[in-house]
């Protein structure tokens, strides 16, 4: 195990395990990324769509731009830009929301519990990077796991509207870590992270500003 003293349990590795948990309150389990409109119409119904669906999100769309503001507020916690960006990334009024809200109660108990100079509210992905920059955790350490953590989320929404069962969503999970890794070594190189920003799942985005006219919903994006 290594001996930097960033990593230790009090202020390291277990901080960081702790804020990418389910368990974690900011709320997670109430977000879809749009999926919830995806399964109503058809296009996700199924492990292999499932999976496909929250593939394409993170090499194209919003899991690889989360991972390079999360690189851009580590590199730079004091820059508002990362923040501006996040906000005008939002492809719908409620993919604006649920960064925000997210953020805002990330920082607070991370502030309150964890790290007492986490930083003030942020989109969740910026809030992220400012903790993790304050808890001196790396940042090849940190994005492997948000990204890990960001399909998790995504594969429980899953089981709950396909639905498919849990090992399924584990098998989403395992299925993808490649594709995590490669996100997250591309953030982590990037000279530019900000620069590098650029998104291509337009049926992601789509879903995410039909969500806000459908009729039945169990979450709020």
């Amino acid at each position: 195990m290594t001996e930097d003293p960033s990593l230790d349990a009090d202020g390291g590795l277990a901080a960081l395990f702790a804020w990418l948990s389910p368990g974690y309150p900011v709320g997670g389990f109430a977000y879809s990324h749009g999926l919830e409109w995806a399964v109503a119409e058809g296009a996700v119904h199924d492990r292999a769509t499932a999976e496909a669906w929250i593939g394409d999100l993170l090499a194209h769309g919003a899991g690889r731009s989360d991972a390079l503001l999360i690189a851009a507020a580590w590199r730079t916690p004091a820059d508002p830009g990362p923040a501006r960006l996040a906000e005008a990334l939002a492809a719908s009024r409620e993919r604006r929301d649920e960064a925000a809200w997210q953020g805002a109660a990330f920082a607070e108990v991370t502030r309150t519990v964890w790290q007492p100079e986490a930083g003030d509210a942020a989109p969740l992905p910026v809030a992220i990077g400012h903790a993790a920059a304050a808890a001196k955790i790396p940042l090849e350490t940190l994005l492997p796991l948000a990204l890990q953590a960001w399909v998790a989320t995504l594969a429980s929404a899953a089981v709950r509207l396909v639905p498919i069962g849990q090992t399924d969503a584990q098998r989403i999970v395992h299925a993808l870590l490649s594709r995590i890794r490669a996100v997250a070594a591309e953030a982590v190189a990037a000279p530019d992270p900000l620069g590098a920003i650029g998104t291509a799942a337009l049926r992601g985005d789509i879903a995410a500003m039909r969500h806000e006219t459908q009729d039945v919903r169990l979450f709020r994006t």
